[in-house]
């Protein structure tokens, strides 16, 4: 059986926390903020922590050896 290799694409998007937990950054700030209100672009910063079920199918599929 080969190995599970990580895909790249979700090593740079996703975390997991100290206890397990899948961090990842807030979408939508890339571009585009002229358009959006003080308060999106306030409320976008920093990460946000995934859904428990989201968060184990990132584990399981995305990132098997974090």
């Amino acid at each position: 059986m080969p190995k599970l290799k990580t895909k790249t694409g979700a090593k740079k998007r996703f975390k997991i926390s100290g206890t397990g937990k899948v961090i990842y950054a807030q979408r939508g700030k890339q571009h585009g903020m002229i358009k959006r209100t003080k308060k999106q672009i306030r409320n976008l910063r920093g990460t946000a922590v995934m859904f428990k079920t989201d968060g184990a199918n990132v584990k399981k599929y995305f990132l098997p050896n974090g």
